[in-house]
């Protein structure tokens, strides 16, 4: 036995009738879906649930799996402390879990929790699977910061782990959808917020998992969602695996999407290796973007491939473009992989005797010292993709009113603290955010004045 089923539920609190008070009523087709979904789920009588929560321990770089022998919760938070919820964890799967993500090189496992009372993504699909089924043991999973990849390869590890146990396994992604389809709505409204539930519902609605991964971060951030990651976990769950989908229901009343699916396993289908298939495509691009770096990038690279196979410093070449030897200016030096930021360094003036000089010293500093992230290491060389960011002199400006999200970056100071941010970047579509980024950047609080800079940039890719 291994993975017979898996679902796709949101976890509104409300939907829980001593919660809602009659507000329910408004979702009924998610309910009925809901209902539908938990039946279908109960129907292979599964020994152990996997539930991904979103609203589990989450850390920026680790995957937290609930330890010890079980837990307890209740909606006493939302007002109904008599629904009551004690599971019991599947321990010896856990086990097995941590050992193979170990194995893997998986950042996941059972330490750092700081709350061990179940969650409300758990207890609401608890909630109408156990009208159904009680004899269950649970394994509890929380998201992390980490790229949509290695979501994935945590949900392969979840199937390996199945496999090799033998137990009958089915998966619940626990996750609502765009937080932001309504100005009255807990976030607003933005334009990303439809756009996205409209794109997800049809990729998890039809089973084409590869999709998944080309929802950029800042798009995903722009909608508000919350079941991205649940969603893509699952799907590594259910790699190579021949998969019968069905689109229950949506509904998005209180301005949060609620989509509910359901999985049918009908056998194993090789050609569904979507993580593979999308990190080979991204191989690929890398590969042409290559061929076409300009020779600012190609310098970037070089210094970043020699320093981080041999932690050797690269001269500066003899055939640069002359400009790049008698010139200076403040350079930064941005590196992504599979689109995600990856490390960014940069001066605002000149530091070095040259640009040249300057491309090496911040691709160094970008791949190895840019402290939201890891040394790059040498396996992720091969997927990189590096930009090149020359800065023009610098001019003071009397208001925001002369920027220009798409010419201009920004530069914000308030005594010794200082903020850059550079223009034309993806997800920063206003000058306010613009500012508020930079201001962030700087540690200066939002509502606090600032003297305003701006300047332009040469892009090179």
């Amino acid at each position: 036995m291994a993975i017979t089923t898996a679902i796709m539920v949101p976890h509104p609190p409300l939907i829980i009738p001593a919660v809602g008070g009659g507000r329910q009523k408004e979702i009924q087709k998610t309910i009925d879906a809901y209902e539908e979904a938990a039946g279908e789920l109960c129907r292979h009588k599964p020994e152990t649930i996997v539930l991904i929560s979103p609203h589990q321990i989450m850390y920026a770089d680790y995957f937290h799996i609930s330890p010890g022998e079980g837990a307890q919760g209740d909606f006493s938070q939302f007002g109904a402390g008599e629904e009551k919820f004690k599971v019991s964890y599947d321990t010896a799967f856990v086990d097995k879990l941590c050992r193979l993500a170990e194995a893997h090189n998986l950042p996941a496992g059972t330490l750092g929790e700081q709350e061990r009372r179940l969650d409300h993504g758990t207890m609401v699909p608890l909630y109408f699977i156990n009208k159904y089924l009680k004899d269950y043991k649970l394994v509890r999973i929380g998201l992390s910061g980490l790229p949509l990849t290695k979501h994935y390869e945590l949900g392969e590890c979840i199937k390996e782990a199945a496999e090799e146990l033998g137990i009958n396994t089915a998966i619940v992604a626990s996750g609502d959808l765009s937080h932001r389809l309504k100005e009255d709505g807990p976030y607003g409204f933005q334009k990303e917020g439809p756009w996205y539930d409209r794109r997800i519902m049809e990729v998890m609605g039809t089973g084409s998992f590869s999709e998944l991964f080309e929802f950029s971060e800042d798009f995903c951030q722009s909608a508000g969602e919350c079941g991205h990651r649940s969603f893509t976990i699952m799907s590594g769950a259910l790699d190579k695996t021949a998969v019968e989908a069905r689109q229950l229901s949506y509904e998005g009343p209180f301005g949060v999407g609620y989509g509910v699916c359901v999985y049918k396993i009908s056998g194993e289908d090789n050609s569904r290796n979507f993580k593979e298939q999308y990190v080979e495509k991204e191989r690929e691009k890398t590969a042409r973007l290559r061929e076409q770096e300009d020779a600012y990038v190609r310098l970037a690279r070089k210094t970043v491939e020699e320093y981080v196979r041999e932690g050797k410093k690269p001269d500066v070449p003899k055939e640069l473009p002359q400009e790049m030897y008698g010139q200076r200016a403040g350079v930064f030096v941005s590196i992504k992989k599979n689109g995600r930021l990856r490390g960014c360094i940069g001066t605002i003036q000149a530091m070095q005797e040259s640009i040249a000089e300057e491309i090496i010293e911040n691709a160094i500093s970008a791949s190895t010292k840019d402290p939201r992230f890891p040394r790059i290491e040498p396996e992720e060389l091969d997927e990189l993709t590096i930009s090149v960011d020359v800065l023009g002199d610098t001019e003071d400006i009397a208001s925001k009113d002369e920027l220009d999200v798409k010419r201009y970056g920004v530069i914000v100071t308030k005594g010794y603290r200082r903020g850059l941010l550079l223009p034309n970047l993806e997800g920063v579509d206003t000058v306010e955010e613009q500012i508020s980024i930079a201001k962030q950047k700087a540690g200066i609080g939002d509502d606090e004045e600032v003297m305003l800079q701006r300047f332009q940039v040469v892009r090179h890719f």
